[in-house]
């Protein structure tokens, strides 16, 4: 491929044109500089990012070192010597974070938020778009509306099914907007008279029991089309229109409800993507300029005809008050960057590749700028003049303030004000969970995010606690100390530190799509919790999990949240080593889990670029898979296999065995590649297998170094 050198850059020609001919113009960065801008970055971070990996070996090699020597675990000992490794760094005096000009979908809005792979446009501009979404279809299209007495979902529009949809949803009109007399089960009549609602039902005339939730309608006040509520800063809209399949059947014309929905979504350059090479950077890169000019484009066929997926319009009411009263129709956006441990020859320095971080801060920033400056088609982000970065894969508030600093350079270079780049923290490895006060110092004017996720950091406690002894089974480490005490801890830190209507404090993602009841009956833990936000895998996930939204009141559940004492590190750090001897059948069984697993995700991943599908399990459950869900899988295959629980044979039989399973939930993808029977040359299964077999000494516990490795030589080949 062509190389254009700038100074001690070498940029693979396919980005270099990209930048110069869709990214700089329109703003006021020329080529020219930015290339030297970036290579001055470069030159400046990439050795400091070094060291800080080189830290994170030696803190694993003394870790390591210390339960070899401590084979008599003592908690007390062991918490003493994080310490004086710096493992565990002394507080920060207390502290509120001072992050301004955050726009209320981030500081105060409290809803579910999508995480998309960046590479896929269609999907891209159905999670931008999931800012609304339809009750009645996220009801009529899943589980949570039963399928006996004749309400099946298949064949055509079932009509017993639609009864059912509209009774759900009268159920939850009148839990959420009470009226003042009656049901909204009984309407045949909604209008506007005044600043109020007029409701007519069978039994009379009444009224919201709340006024003040009435926030707008379309059309004609005495017959509206549309009539807008609002509860917990989250809006509802009522559609009306007789002419509808729906709205004809029913007594009020109410054909549609409404909900927001998606408050915010990350688009991900990172873990559901499948980036190797400069041709997928330039696909991310592009789709997220699109976004930001407000012009991206998705074609595709449907039905026998060509559809264009665009970004949804904002919406217009007319206020209560006779003004006009504007809604965003998307959702807010988050960029979430690749971590520090990844390379990329997209751009090499003197010769070597550099950390593809760097590379993303300053593309998605210099994207960004379009939109900042009204470049945007009427399609704007964000209302406050605001970026907003997540940055993964962290550990300990010495690489947050890095990163801090690496944001500044950015800013300098492409002449943003200060703190116009936000920061999100993911608080998913182990490190920077038990320092989380300081991380978010480090970032106090910049911090507009943290969560949890239960994958990641699962993963990063196995690696890191390798050496302690054999961990429990998966679905047990999900019942230890250390897991509630992590979650609560997110959640204390982020109140303590004055995120409350600054910052969303988040949950983690909901991974299996298919099972919608569950989730709500599941999900509500989340704002209960105190999460202001959480992770949803599809749009349609999105519509459901804001009815948790509507029903309690975050900043009050975060107000209660307050009071109580704070998570202990104590428990944090407890490691959750497996206490019972275990059946062959239970080992076989956490075995082939992993391992199918594995197989089913790399086989997307490694064979066709895939970073975020939905795997069936040993079960034939699909579950929405990234890497995280491959780290705690191939991480937990190499404990077991550590401390003599599996051997390598049994490894390698699961493996080939659960190939063929595999192959066969995949023979009617026309462009997969089956692993069986020639499991040599098979590129993916040599992958799944690395990933197992030498997941021990992958630096903690990563799996990007392997997935890249393989992915490229499918390219290759």
């Amino acid at each position: 491929m062509n190389q254009i050198n700038v100074g001690k850059l070498s940029i693979a020609e396919p980005l270099h044109r990209l930048v110069s001919e869709k990214v700089c113009p329109g703003t006021d960065v020329t080529p020219e500089h930015f290339f030297i801008e970036l290579e001055k970055i470069i030159a400046d971070f990439a050795p400091r990012i070094k060291t800080h990996l080189a830290t994170r070996d030696a803190i694993q090699e003394k870790v390591d070192h210390w339960h070899k020597d401590n084979k008599s675990f003592d908690a007390g000992n062991y918490k003493d010597y994080l310490q004086s490794i710096n493992y565990i760094e002394p507080d920060v005096a207390p502290f509120t974070i001072s992050t301004s000009n955050v726009d209320p979908e981030i500081a105060t809005i409290a809803g579910a938020q999508l995480v998309v792979p960046l590479d896929n446009a269609r999907f891209v501009l159905n999670a931008a778009n999931a800012r609304w979404g339809s009750l009645y279809d996220a009801l009529y299209g899943t589980d949570v509306i039963p399928e006996d007495g004749g309400a099946e979902r298949a064949g055509g529009y079932n009509a017993k099914r639609g009864e059912k949809v509209v009774a759900y949803t009268r159920k939850f009109l009148d839990q959420h907007f009470p009226l003042a007399a009656g049901s909204h089960s009984s309407a045949t009549t909604y209008k506007i008279e005044g600043d109020a609602l007029e409701v007519i039902t069978n039994a009379g005339t009444t009224t919201l029991s709340d006024q003040s939730q009435l926030k707008g309608y379309t059309g004609d006040s005495a017959s509206p089309d549309k009539i807008l509520l609002c509860k917990n800063s989250l809006h509802l809209e009522m559609n009306f229109d007789a002419s509808h399949p729906i709205g004809i059947t029913d007594p009020a014309s109410l054909s549609d409800v409404q909900l927001e929905s998606a408050i915010s979504t990350i688009m991900d350059c990172e873990d559901s993507v499948a980036s190797v090479d400069v041709e997928d950077k330039c696909q991310v890169y592009s789709n997220w300029l699109g976004l930001m000019q407000g012009n991206l484009k998705s074609s595709f066929s449907k039905g026998g005809k060509t559809v264009d997926r665009v970004l949804a319009h904002d919406r217009t009411y007319t206020s209560t008050n006779g003004d006009t009263l504007t809604l965003p129709g998307r959702s807010v956006l988050l960029v979430r960057n690749v971590g520090s441990q990844c390379e990329v020859d997209a751009i090499t320095y003197e010769g070597k590749p550099v950390p593809e971080t760097l590379i993303d801060a300053m593309v998605t920033s210099l994207c960004a700028k379009h939109e900042l400056q009204g470049n945007h088609n009427g399609f704007s982000n964000s209302r406050t003049g605001s970026v907003y970065i997540v940055k993964p894969k962290m550990h300990g508030s010495e690489e947050v303030a890095l990163a801090v600093e690496l944001f500044d350079r950015v800013e300098q270079a492409l002449s943003l004000k200060k703190n116009t780049l936000k920061m999100g923290i993911m608080d998913e490895e182990r490190r920077t969970t038990v320092n989380l006060k300081n991380c978010i110092n480090a970032a106090s004017e910049r911090v507009v995010f943290i969560n949890t996720g239960f994958l990641d950091r699962t993963g990063d406690d196995i690696h890191t606690s390798m050496e302690a002894g054999a961990m429990l089974p998966k679905a047990e480490i999900k019942e230890a100390k250390w897991l509630q005490a992590y979650e609560d801890n997110n959640v204390d830190c982020g109140l303590a530190c004055g995120l409350q209507g600054k910052a969303q404090i988040g949950k983690g993602m909901w991974a299996i799509p298919d099972e919608m009841a569950a989730m709500l009956k599941a999900k509500i833990t989340h704002p209960q919790q105190g999460g202001s936000t959480a992770w949803v895998p599809s749009p349609t996930a999105a519509t459901l999990h804001a009815t948790h939204y509507f029903e309690l009141n975050v900043k009050k559940r975060q107000d209660e949240i307050k009071s109580r004492t704070a998570a202990s590190i104590d428990d944090i750090i407890t490691i959750p080593l497996l206490n019972r001897n275990l059946s062959d059948e239970e080992i076989k069984n956490e075995l082939d889990n992993n391992v199918q697993g594995i197989l089913g995700y790399v086989a997307r991943w490694v064979g066709q670029g895939i970073g975020c599908s939905k795997v069936p399990d040993i079960n034939n459950v699909g579950l929405m898979e990234d890497c995280a869900t491959l780290r705690i899988s191939s991480q937990h295959i190499a404990n077991w296999l550590h401390h003599g629980i599996l051997s390598e044979d049994e490894v390698v039989e699961s493996m080939k065995r659960l190939a063929v399973t595999v192959d066969e939930q995949n023979k009617h993808d026309a462009n997969y590649a089956p692993m069986s029977p020639d499991f040599e040359n098979s590129i993916t299964f040599q992958a799944s297998l690395d990933l197992a077999l030498k997941g021990r000494i992958q630096p903690n516990g990563y799996t990007e170094f392997i997935l890249y490795e393989r992915r490229q030589q499918v390219k290759s080949a």
